[in-house]
């Protein structure tokens, strides 16, 4: 004779999860209503009471300890008796719901939530801001606050259901014509109707509308950050309690600075003199006019350093760092006399300019041009 476990299909260690899963879908291919044969009815008895013993906890205990469950036999006569054995299951299983009802559904609802992008400047992620917004949403309606009926008039208990929302119906079953519950078709499970509506949000309580709210911004904010505010999001129904109102965050490229974490970068263009002999000048910065130090024979590619300048830490104290990238700009149009300084400044450097080429007369150059020529 076959095990429970081996009758269910599972192995001996399934949890009750598994088991259950197993039964339902035995129960659902061998019921008698769906297949009819005397074999099925038979394997639906054994399926049954192999569920019976193994879904309760101490007979599934004797059972794997003696192979017996506690004074009963391997048969199927007490198959639809055993006190452990959940009705429930095969309503579940059967009839699409739970035996017992827990009453009326209630019409409240709690709304939904909501996203918006909101689209700010660098700037503002730096310091923060406080941004006006207008959202398009539902919120509670001021004709019947919410109680979704005609000022003057209330809900009335449902005439079919007596106000319980559900309804009893004969279906037949193994077990013979049995009474399930449905939920009312008359008052859709609340246990009461709405005899005059509001005429302003048709029963339902909420109505679309655009309001206006302020969010505060923090400082540090990237794009991609999300801003809850609670209760901000779509009124519930039937005066049910409102979602949450969630804010993302979109911060627009700026023309002169670029964001790395919490770090903020530019380029500064200097002429060629001024970063061959130094110089002092100044960048407009998000807190004002910065001096800048150039030390002379600067090179593009030097970085200098503001400290404290750059983007408020979101989590933490403080600031990141302005980093400015030097940029030395060589002159493209030169006229005689500029020329002719540069030429006398090459001279006196010990470089040779000639045709566009530059031609070294020792060092580095001088090398090349040996070896290329003994090649």
């Amino acid at each position: 004779m076959s095990s429970h476990y081996e009758t269910l299909g599972v192995p001996s260690d399934a949890t009750p999860e598994e088991i259950k899963k197993a039964y339902k879908k035995l129960a659902r291919k061998l019921h008698p209503d769906i297949n009819p044969g005397e074999d099925a009815s038979e394997q639906f008895k054994a399926v049954t009471h192999a569920y019976e013993v193994l879904s309760d906890p101490q007979k599934r205990r004797v059972y794997d300890t003696t192979g017996n469950e506690n004074g009963t036999d391997n048969g199927y006569s007490g198959a639809y008796n055993g006190a452990g054995f959940a009705f429930q299951d095969i309503f579940e299983t059967f009839f699409g719901g739970s035996a017992a009802q827990s009453g009326p559904a209630s019409r409240v609802r709690r709304g939904q939530d909501a996203l918006i992008a909101v689209r700010i400047e660098l700037k503002d992620a730096v310091f923060g801001v406080n941004k006006k917004l207008e959202v398009d949403t539902a919120v509670t309606c001021s004709r019947c606050e919410g109680s979704c009926c005609e000022p003057g008039t209330e809900p009335v208990r449902c005439g079919v259901c007596g106000g319980s929302g559900h309804i009893q119906r004969p279906v037949r079953s193994i077990l013979g014509q049995v009474m399930t519950m449905a939920t009312c078709p008359t008052c859709s499970g609340f246990g009461t109707e709405i005899p005059s509506p509001c005429n302003e949000c048709g029963g339902e309580g909420r109505v679309r509308s655009r309001r206006s709210l302020t969010v505060k911004i923090p400082a540090g904010v990237s794009t991609g950050t999300r801003i809850q505010l609670a209760g901000q999001g779509e009124a519930g129904t039937a005066g049910g309690p409102s979602g949450d109102l969630y804010v993302e965050i979109r911060v627009a490229t700026h023309s002169m600075f670029s964001r790395e974490g919490d770090d903020l970068h530019a380029t500064l263009s200097v002429p060629m003199t001024a970063a061959a002999l130094g110089s002092e000048m100044t960048l407009e910065t998000f807190d004002g006019e910065q001096p800048i130090t150039l030390r002379p024979g600067s090179q593009s590619g030097d970085v200098v350093t503001l400290h404290a300048l750059g983007v408020a830490r979101l989590r933490g104290m403080g600031r990141g760092d302005l980093l400015v990238h030097v940029k030395v700009e060589t002159p493209t149009k030169l006229d005689a006399e500029q020329e002719e300084l540069l030429r006398q400044l090459a001279k006196l450097r010990g470089e040779q300019v000639g045709e566009g080429k530059l031609v070294g007369t020792g060092g580095v150059f001088a090398k090349l041009r040996d070896r290329l020529g003994n090649l």
